[in-house]
């Protein structure tokens, strides 16, 4: 892959053998950002876990202190009351039997988040063939289903993220914009690390962080200390 000209000078600020500290971690994320526009952080945690194996998951969901610096869009599944709920807690979309026409048949996937209340699983399980492989199903671990709407809808505007492990037992979640700052972003982070080692399943045998890298939209991959992740 060719890379631009401030790719590769930003590339020399990091030393692709070392492992730094978090704190440098986030002063070199915004040494390291060359983009015209505010470019999301990401972190990328290794696990040293099977997620083939049910013991072994590991799934939640964390409100970062800061948030994500971005807007989401929440589609609440839910009738009568709750419905009426949701809209008044600031859902951008209800609905129920209607929408799966719109989803299914149309492609329509102006969300970003799905919360659904218990009796409505039925319906949203119809759709769980074009959620799922979008991470857009519902789940009672992630806070996202529950009679609760009002907190959900309010814990996903306040910056709530679910993290979960893809096929190569890796967790990729956004923690902030490159505008939020070291300050901001390590504090981020560190609410992150700290949920994620608290999940280690009963399951896992060996070390546990494997390896963590932090990089933005654009930039290169900075590696971080696993031993001091959750400082």
């Amino acid at each position: 892959m060719k890379r631009g000209k401030k790719y590769i000078e930003a590339a020399k600020l990091v030393d692709r053998a070392a492992v730094y500290d978090p704190a440098e971690v986030f002063e070199l994320v915004g040494k390291t950002s060359t983009a015209k526009f505010d470019e999301t952080v990401e972190a990328h945690i290794k696990l040293g876990v099977d997620s083939r194996h049910a013991d072994q998951q590991v799934r939640g969901a964390i409100v970062l202190p800061h948030g994500t610096g971005k807007t989401q869009r929440v589609l609440v599944f839910a009738k009568g009351a709750k419905a009426d709920e949701a809209l008044a807690a600031g859902a951008d979309f209800v609905g129920g039997e209607d929408l799966i026409p719109k989803i299914q048949g149309e492609g329509w996937f102006e969300f970003d988040v799905v919360v659904a209340t218990p009796d409505m699983m039925g319906v949203v399980g119809r759709l769980g063939r074009v959620l799922g492989p979008k991470g857009l199903m519902p789940n009672p671990k992630a806070g996202t289903v529950t009679m609760d709407v009002t907190k959900a809808i309010n814990d996903i505007k306040a910056g709530k993220i679910e993290y979960r492990l893809d096929k190569t037992n890796i967790i990729h979640v956004p923690i902030g914009k490159v505008s939020f700052g070291a300050e901001k972003l390590q504090d981020n982070f560190h609410t992150l690390m700290s949920a994620v080692i608290k999940a280690k399943p009963a399951a896992a045998k060996g070390q546990y962080l494997r390896s963590i890298s932090v990089s933005t939209t654009m930039g290169p991959g900075i590696k971080v200390n696993p031993m001091k992740a959750d400082q």
